[in-house]
């Protein structure tokens, strides 16, 4: 192989090298920087792009995607001097390429540190009980200084969240408790206010079955004295209608009264608890005519009207 020919396969390999340090394609979801001689010169976007060789070349190459930052866990001493194990992850896109290879060395390790700092900070300012019941609060307050800070760096922090909150183990064991004590205390309050409302119940049903039976009594004397008045009435209207018969000279009238009160008197001996043979010194005759009185003395009431 003679000196022409070693020039020529060296010419070829280096117009296969130059054209492929010249010819750059860059994939969806990533930017380029190139830089001429060490200097930023600009940006490529994703697709075909040819390049200066030797004087230009591909700086940084960054994914312009959002990503996924997983914050390591660390102790974190609350204001009540509590200590509480915290973790985090982030969520950021770089929205500058440029800003985020120029600005700062090793973006990733340093937003990892900048986002550990802020959890100190932030959990540092807030007592345990508030630690653990305003998570979202927490994650509010991380978003707004962690994107304020990487501002620069052309990152846009897009949301954090902490993942776990770990308090010791006694004070885990104490919340336990107290929650325990306040669930016990709850059931006991719903037990009373059960027996309050049962209590309160049975009161009314009281009451009202009180209110019935009295409606009750009131009613059965009001027609007692009804049926009373009634009575009175009828026995007034029979006296007198025997008062003018006696005084118009019919004898009836007064076998009437008499048999009545002959009657009443058989009755009151007859019911008597200690009676247990009862004489009787009358003759059938004389109430056949007292009876009989009274049946003339009915006819002639009957013949008035």
């Amino acid at each position: 192989m003679d000196a022409f020919t070693l020039f020529s396969l060296a010419l070829v390999a280096l117009v296969v090298f130059l054209i492929f340090k010249a010819i750059r394609i860059v994939p969806q979801g990533e930017e380029w920087t190139v830089e001429a001689f060490g200097r930023y010169t600009h940006t490529l976007k994703p697709g075909i792009h040819t390049l200066i060789p030797i004087y230009q070349d591909v700086g940084a190459k960054l994914n312009m995607m959002e990503s996924v930052l997983d914050v390591p866990s660390q102790p974190v001493i609350t204001r009540d001097n509590a200590t509480v194990t915290a973790d985090a992850v982030a969520f950021y896109q770089i929205m500058d390429a440029a800003s985020a290879a120029y600005q700062v060395r090793d973006l990733e390790r340093a937003m990892i540190n900048l986002t550990m700092t802020n959890i100190r900070t932030v959990i540092g300012s807030m007592d345990l009980d508030e630690v653990l019941s305003n998570r979202d609060d927490i994650n509010a307050r991380l978003l707004t200084v962690i994107d304020k800070a990487t501002n620069p760096w052309g990152v846009k922090i897009t949301r954090v969240e902490i993942k776990d909150l770990s308090p010791p183990a006694d004070i885990t064991e104490a919340m336990t408790r107290q929650m325990k004590a306040e669930r016990e205390k709850r059931a006991d309050i719903l037990q009373a206010e059960g027996m309050k409302q049962s209590a309160i119940l049975k009161a009314e049903g009281l009451k009202t079955s009180q209110v019935l039976e009295a409606e009750g009594r009131r009613e059965a004397a009001f027609r007692d004295a009804e049926a009373r008045e009634r009575q009175g009435q009828a026995e007034a209207e029979a006296t007198r209608a025997v008062s003018e018969a006696i005084a118009a000279g019919d004898v009836h009238a007064v076998n009437y009264f008499v048999a009545q009160k002959y009657v009443e008197a058989l009755k009151d001996v007859a019911s008597a608890p200690n009676q247990k043979v009862i004489l009787m010194p009358l003759e059938a005759s004389q109430v056949i005519g007292s009876i009989g009185g009274i049946a003339e003395l009915t006819k002639s009431a009957f013949k008035d009207k």
